[in-house]
């Protein structure tokens, strides 16, 4: 099964433009709705919106561990979830286990207020819909810089050069931010620094591993580079403990989620020259390249196969009321993302991942052996960031991982 990309980018450009906002509605339903899905501000905010259904429960569960629980929540008969929350990276697995339906169905009879560029649409039938676009971007206090006297970095030699000079001067000791939590975390921060280089992942037209290569070498040499202005313990922070990093006014530069830019700075006991200095870039390049070190997400949600059609309409109906376009009436969930509703208008905080899509950042591969090398890049590369082995060892280790899980499902 080969899937196809999404053109994340001209849904964002078109959205731009959109102004008509629809009447906000309530709805009821008739049977169990239960949701699994990441935990930041915007996933928050659909949760909350499918639980303002009445008629039956809806249950949710945000976590930072979605992508371990949901593809065993849906493999049973029934579902534990009706829905899962997903990306462009996670809906590959759970459509290789079989484990959600196509809403064509449901698109007809619910979904008639929903956009074209909203509907993903993998192999003719619509597998998913899409409510934000993201991208990781540049994140940064402008106080800081001003007073090392440089400009935001467009490169990630730039950041490098202006962590040098921070910690030279006395201002911060480790300066640099970044998700890299050993797992997930730290294969995502690899994989867009080996797109930055021009790396590709697969050789070409087939599913065999590319990514011990030059590419492949210089990127994690890079990211070693980074670790060295970063808080020791950089392997254990995800998203949320580089945010509260930077909220404490630890850190002066990031990469850092869109997802996360509008909540940067309105935690509670944020200091006063953090939320001044606190500002957004698009993302950098690196080795001289003209592709962003990043990739184009989106965000959407699914309903599983092994339920009954009576709680997958109520999934459907619930999800869609949760992104009704009246939504955005809150100024406050209008900042929180770069929504794929009709209405959005672009805020501050949704610069850093317009200015990815304008820079020709490529989208995350959809292909279905990506998960697989996802995982085998989060279980072999930290070893190398702690000093353990080689770039070329490690490297060499995710490839063998990869080619072993790979003919275990029957693509190698």
């Amino acid at each position: 099964m080969i899937l196809k990309k999404f053109a994340l980018a001209g849904a964002v450009t078109v959205l731009a433009g959109t102004t008509a906002l629809a009447d906000g509605h309530g709805c009821t339903i008739e049977a169990r709705v239960s949701i699994v899905g990441n935990e930041f501000p915007a996933i928050q905010t659909v949760g909350a919106g499918a639980q303002a259904c009445s008629g039956a429960e809806v249950t949710t569960n945000l976590t930072a561990d979605h992508q371990k629980i949901n593809l065993p929540g849906m493999q049973g008969n029934p579902a534990e979830y009706t829905s899962a929350i997903i990306a462009n990276s996670s809906i590959v697995a759970l459509m290789n286990d079989d484990v959600i339906r196509p809403l064509d169905d449901l698109v007809a009879k619910h979904g008639q207020d929903l956009q074209k560029n909203q509907l993903i649409t993998i192999n003719g039938q619509v597998m998913a819909v899409a409510f934000m676009a993201n991208a990781q971007h540049l994140v940064y206090r402008s106080d800081i810089l001003e007073q090392i006297g440089v400009e935001p970095p467009k490169t990630y030699e730039d950041m490098l050069e202006a962590a040098k000079m921070i910690r030279e001067q006395g201002i911060l000791e480790n300066p640099v931010g970044g998700a890299y939590a050993a797992g997930w975390n730290l294969a995502q921060e690899f994989n867009n620094m080996f797109l930055g280089y021009g790396g590709e992942f697969f050789k070409a037209g087939s599913a065999e591993p590319n990514v011990n290569s030059e590419a492949g070498i210089k990127s994690l040499e890079m990211m070693k580079a980074l670790s060295e202005y970063m808080n020791p313990d950089f392997l254990t922070h995800d998203s949320n403990a580089t945010n509260a990093e930077f909220r404490a006014g630890n850190v002066a530069i990031m990469n850092m989620w869109g997802s996360r830019a509008a909540t940067m700075t309105e935690a509670d006991g944020v200091p006063q020259e953090v939320i001044d200095g606190f500002a957004i870039a698009g993302p950098m390049t690196v080795g001289g390249g003209s592709t962003p070190a990043s990739t184009l997400w989106w965000d959407g949600w699914t309903v599983a196969k092994n339920i009954s059609d009576a709680e997958a309409e109520a999934t459907f109906v619930a999800l869609t009321n949760a992104i009704d376009p009246s939504i955005l009436d809150d100024g406050e969930v209008a900042k929180q993302a770069v929504w794929l509703i009709e209405g959005y208008q672009p805020t501050d905080a949704a610069v850093g991942v317009f200015e990815a899509a304008n820079a020709g950042t490529i989208p995350y591969p959809m292909l279905p052996y990506m998960g697989l090398m996802h995982t085998a890049l989060g279980n072999e590369l930290a070893d190398f960031m702690q000093g353990k082995e080689s770039a070329e060892q490690a490297l060499k280790d995710v490839e063998a991982a990869y080619i072993a899980a790979a003919k275990e499902k029957g693509f190698l």
